[in-house]
């Protein structure tokens, strides 16, 4: 049967144009209702083949055979490598040691090949080359935001050196900006370089459907798929980021006293190619979730919650405290902010470092040992929510002093890697209001942002292009708008939202689609959330002061 047809589709008689179409000339590829079947026989050529047309390209078409022009070959002498009938067999023309194979055996071998080869190509390779263009086009994305912290660290040392030589600074920054360019035309040759693979596969993977599809002998066998350029990923691009290196000491000459910059250095790395293995482990969402557990965080109004494993919490409220506790309600540590202010929120390190930022002195602290330092100052902006990445990398959502501007800011350490801020046609992706935009990324690095002032939820991808915006499912039951507070993913790349004013936790799949309320376990003023490594989901209850571990999927 063609994988391409399905009973689903309808297919119109060629000949009376009306019709519903039962069969099918495989010689003559034409669809056939009953009536127009002898009109179709009775013409002047003598090969018909008529078969249900569920079944049509099932019949094979054989090549002419050159020495007898009224047989058809059906096999090929393995010896001579050429297709011969059953009289060329039957005359010896071929020595009595050479062996014989039917051309359908290789003609379904081949097919065989093709399928897997397609396969391949669909799932492993595109997606691979997909994932490498994504990896190029956010290097590009971030350029501007590196080249700016290489510009400050630069503008620091020329704050400690005389108004005379600001013309030596000048140079410097033209010879920043030609390197930027430099670097940004060798991330886009290499990106164009791959676009273009991709094409070439697309092509590939067109020309191979249809050859999987065609029932002609002849040029299938003949076909040869030439894939080793395309299934050969290519090498890595690894540019190293000039840096500035300030000069301590004091010497003669003017450029001598201002430092240097490194030059950029490109290296090509090979990749390895590993195949990408399928997510063997599906959970269903439980019809009735159902509380596990209760912990008492003794905070009077909690905020924030944060897991790195089934065992204990993270949590933190509207006092200066931070605490950890075990699933058994037993408090192991706290933490008390360096400011002396609540933290707006907190996240855990895959180390069990502690995280947290601080709106009033516009800071995000890292907590080592019960020794608190500062990672990240910002000037003009506020920090707001964050999380920690995969890779290891933080993300903040931080707003404007003046509240009229919101990003996703990515860092690296205190390095920002990334800024994510505004669409395609340049419109912001958040709204301006910077109060509570809770971040989390997925298991497919979407970035999602619980964004309360616009009343959705935004995601976007790796490279900080939009997907979708989710705002909120209708239902009888729920009344009020959807402010949506704190946000998680799970192990199933499941989207699970805060909903504070409806008193449920919103479960969305990874393309926004709504799957499900959380609303039976009595939650009150859901506000922050998380998920553990077995699925676990943690609530805040914001007038509580509980965590509410619960079970919704198995």
């Amino acid at each position: 049967m063609d994988p391409d047809y399905s009973a689903q589709d309808v297919a119109r008689c060629d000949l009376c144009k009306t019709v519903i179409a039962q069969s099918y000339c495989d010689f003559c590829h034409v669809n056939l209702c009953k009536t127009c079947i002898g009109e179709h026989i009775s013409d002047e050529y003598d090969k018909h083949k008529i078969v249900p047309i569920h079944k049509r390209k099932s019949t094979l078409i054989y090549p002419k055979c050159g020495t007898h022009p009224n047989k058809t070959c059906k096999y090929q002498c393995k010896d001579c490598h050429i297709s011969i009938c059953s009289d060329c067999i039957a005359s010896k023309q071929h020595n009595k040691e050479h062996e014989f194979i039917k051309l359908e055996e290789l003609f379904n071998t081949k097919k065989q090949r093709i399928r897997r080869v397609t396969e391949d190509l669909e799932k492993q390779f595109l997606p691979a080359y997909e994932d490498i263009a994504n990896d190029l086009e956010m290097q590009i994305a971030s350029l501007d935001g590196q080249y700016k912290t290489l510009t400050t660290a630069m503008s620091k040392q020329r704050e400690e050196i005389y108004r005379e030589v600001d013309n030596a600074f000048n140079q410097m920054e033209k010879e920043i900006d030609e390197i930027k360019l430099k670097h940004r035309s060798i991330l886009q040759k290499h990106l164009d370089e791959i676009k273009q693979s991709q094409s070439l596969m697309v092509q590939t993977l067109d020309a191979l459907n249809k050859m999987e599809e065609s029932n002609e002998v002849s040029p299938t066998i003949n076909y040869s798929c030439k894939t080793e350029e395309i299934t050969k990923l290519p090498p890595k691009v690894n540019v190293s980021m000039p840096k500035f290196i300030p000069n301590q000491k004091k010497r003669e000459e003017l450029c001598s006293l201002i430092g240097k910059l490194t030059p950029l250095s490109t290296t090509l790395e090979e990749r390895v190619f590993t195949a990408k293995k399928p997510n063997t482990s599906v959970r269903e969402l439980l019809d009735k979730p159902d509380i596990i557990s209760t912990i008492k965080t003794g905070h009077k109004y909690i905020c924030s919650v944060t897991c790195l494993n089934e065992e204990q919490v993270w949590t933190s409220g509207e006092t200066t405290d931070i605490k950890c506790l075990s699933i058994q309600m037993v408090l192991q540590k706290t933490i008390k902010t360096k400011s002396g202010v609540m933290p707006r929120d907190i996240a855990v390190e895959t180390t069990g470092t502690l995280l947290y930022c601080d709106l009033n002195t516009r800071t995000v602290y890292k907590v080592t040992n019960d020794q608190t330092e500062e990672i990240i100052t910002l000037q003009g902006w506020r920090p707001n929510n964050l999380c920690v990445t995969s890779s290891g990398d933080l993300l903040v959502t931080v707003y404007s002093d003046d509240w009229t501007q919101s990003k996703v800011v990515r860092y690296s350490g205190s390095t920002i890697k990334q800024t994510i801020q505004f669409d395609d046609k340049g419109q912001p992706l958040y709204s301006g209001y910077g109060y509570t935009k809770y971040i989390s990324e997925n298991r497919n690095q979407d970035i999602c942002v619980a964004d309360w002032g616009a009343g959705a939820v935004v995601v976007v991808n790796q490279a900080g292009n939009l997907r979708f915006r989710y705002a909120g499912h209708p239902s009888p039951t729920k009344n009020q708008p959807f402010k949506p507070y704190g946000i998680t993913t799970d192990s199933q790349s499941l989207i699970l939202i805060a909903d504070f004013e409806n008193h449920c936790i919103h479960i969305v799949d990874t393309d926004g689609q709504f799957l499900r309320y959380i609303d039976n376990c009595g939650l009150k003023n859901p506000y922050g959330v998380c998920v553990d490594n077995n699925d676990s989901l943690f609530v805040c209850e914001y007038c509580k002061g509980n965590v509410q571990k619960i079970r919704y999927s198995k």
